[in-house]
C-alpha cells in the first residue's frame, strides 16, 4: 500500500521539533515532500496538525520537484541541500508550474504562503521532510545557529 498515514507524518514533524529544540512557532520556510498530486492536501492537512499553525501563521511552503521532478531515493538529500541553500541565502525558491493549486490547500494555509516566484526574506528554521511508502517518514529541522 502507498497510502500515507497521517499519524506518523504528524508524529514525525512534532518528534523532530521536539528532538531539535525548535518550536513549531519558528519554522518559516516547510519544504514538503509534496509531489504534485491529490495526496498533497492530506500532506498540508499534516502539516497543520503537526505545527498547529495555519492561514497568515502557516509558514511558507515550496517542493524542489517543481523544479527537478521526484529524484525518488536521491529526493531527502538533494532537497536537503535546497533547504540549506535557502537558509544560508535568506530565500525561499518558487513552486514552479504551480498554475492551478488545490483549492483546499488554498483554504487552509492561503495563496501567499504558497510562492510561484523567488521570495528574498529571512529564513532561520526550515521544515523539511520526506514522507515515503509504508509510512517510511523523515524530518529535518534546519536552523541557523544562535549562540544566546
Amino acid at each position: 500500500m502507498t497510502a500515507p498515514g497521517p499519524e506518523g507524518v504528524i508524529r514525525c514533524v512534532q518528534d523532530a521539533l521536539k528532538n531539535s529544540g525548535v518550536d513549531a512557532c519558528e519554522i518559516d520556510l516547510v519544504s514538503g515532500h509534496l509531489t504534485a498530486t491529490m495526496a498533497d492536501k492530506l500532506e498540508i492537512q499534516n502539516w497543520v496538525k503537526a505545527l498547529g499553525r495555519s492561514g497568515d501563521d502557516f509558514p511558507m511552503v515550496n517542493s524542489l520537484k517543481s523544479m527537478v521532478g521526484h529524484s525518488l531515493s536521491a529526493a531527502g538529500s538533494i532537497e536537503t541541500v535546497a533547504a540549506v541553500l535557502q537558509l544560508k541565502h535568506n530565500f525561499v525558491h518558487p513552486n514552479l508550474n504551480l498554475e492551478d493549486p488545490i483549492p483546499e490547500i488554498l483554504d487552509i494555509i492561503g495563496a501567499n504562503n504558497l510562492p510561484v516566484t523567488k521570495v528574498d526574506r529571512e529564513i532561520n528554521a526550515v521544515a523539511k521532510a520526506n514522507f515515503g511508502f509504508g509510512d517510511v517518514n523523515s524530518c529535518l529541522i534546519i536552523s541557523k545557529y544562535n549562540d544566546n
